[in-house]
């Protein structure tokens, strides 16, 4: 049996974006072992997925070498007898492990000083594979072969019983219409919209017989708490409320989902949710929602993107001029149920 070795990227939405290569792997190897290396905020997302056998949690922080760890750790992997590691990070740490682990083959594209580390080093054509989720897949297949398009979406699944029993836990329901808000993005604040923004938008869906769930990280509960206070009582917090697989439960159960670029979109758009995709510093040319469902929204500005973490023109027009009468224009259409039928017929959607 082939067994093979993944260093996976360090970011959720990146993580996400893993997912047809992994695919493709199983489609190559049937009886395939894929194990995961991979940071412990996304083990709860790669345990969600039914091509990975095991996640073994990366211990080092990001950023850190730590040298003498890494060759330790590759040396307790070596007896694993693993017959093949692809490595996604370009950097030089993220191929160490492997190099220490006597992997015999070791996949990945140059990088910074990685010759040596990888022994099936691939040289990159940007033009050919302009988007991450290409690239990834790229690196499942043989040296010189093509990727196979069109190449499948990023699917999770989520059961009629993990929603209800999470939902009891909260104390929510779907008996209206669910408009899921991710006001975060962990890269910086040129990727978030603004969030008086997002707390007008809650009101013109609340007005439309929605009910408004704020769904993040710890880090997200501030800007939460703020869309709550900006005239959103009735709006439900619960950013920093949940672990990661019970905020992809709660996007499971939305009828509309409006985020920033994050990782959140990117499980959204593996949910296949329809959703309103923000972008303002970033690019939709490299890491799209790979849905159907999604529709992008941004202004085409001379100077986006720019890809900062903070806006280096001081004036951030990518997105407070993406206003939210703009954004309300893109929200569909639903027809609300008067009578009880519509909390049943949610709860029976194998999404």
């Amino acid at each position: 049996m082939q067994k093979i070795l993944i260093i996976a990227p360090s970011w959720i939405g990146d993580t996400m974006l893993m997912h047809p290569m992994l695919m493709r792997l199983k489609q190559r190897y049937p009886a395939v072992q894929i194990d995961l290396f991979a940071p412990p905020w996304t083990a709860d997302l790669l345990r969600q997925l039914p091509e990975v056998h095991e996640v073994i949690i990366n211990p080092f922080p990001h950023g850190a070498t730590h040298f003498l760890a890494r060759f330790r750790l590759g040396r307790q992997l070596r007896d694993r007898h693993y017959d093949h590691a692809i490595v996604l990070p370009n950097s030089f740490k993220s191929a160490l492990v492997p190099f220490f682990a006597d992997i015999p083959l070791r996949t990945g594209f140059f990088g910074e000083m990685r010759y040596g580390l990888l022994n099936d080093i691939r040289k990159l054509d940007k033009a050919a594979l302009p988007l991450m989720v290409e690239r990834f897949v790229q690196l499942a297949e043989a040296p010189g072969q093509t990727i196979k398009r069109p190449l499948p979406h990023p699917t999770l699944t989520v059961s009629a019983q993990q929603r209800r029993q999470l939902l009891e836990q909260l104390g929510l329901n779907t008996q209206q219409p669910i408009a899921v808000f991710c006001p975060g993005a962990e890269y910086g604040p040129a990727k978030r919209w603004p969030i008086p923004y997002f707390a007008s938008l809650a009101q013109k869906l609340r007005a439309q017989g929605y009910a408004v769930w704020l769904v993040g990280s710890s880090k997200d509960k501030e800007a939460g708490e703020k869309i709550v206070a900006l005239g959103n009582n009735a709006c439900r917090n619960l950013c920093g409320a949940t672990n990661l697989a019970q905020a992809i439960t709660l996007l499971s159960c939305a009828d509309l989902v409006v985020s920033n670029d994050s990782g959140l979109m990117h499980l959204a758009a593996a949910l296949n949710r329809p959703m309103l995709a923000l972008y303002g510093s970033s690019s939709p040319r490299f890491t799209p929602p790979l849905s159907n469902q999604a529709q992008i929204i941004k202004l085409d500005l001379p100077c986006s993107p720019c890809f900062k973490r903070v806006c280096p023109l001081g004036h951030f027009n990518c997105m407070n001029q993406l206003t939210p009468n703009k954004v309300a224009r893109h929200i569909p259409i639903h027809s609300i149920e008067k009578n009880n039928d519509y909390s049943t017929q949610r709860d029976l959607q194998g999404v």
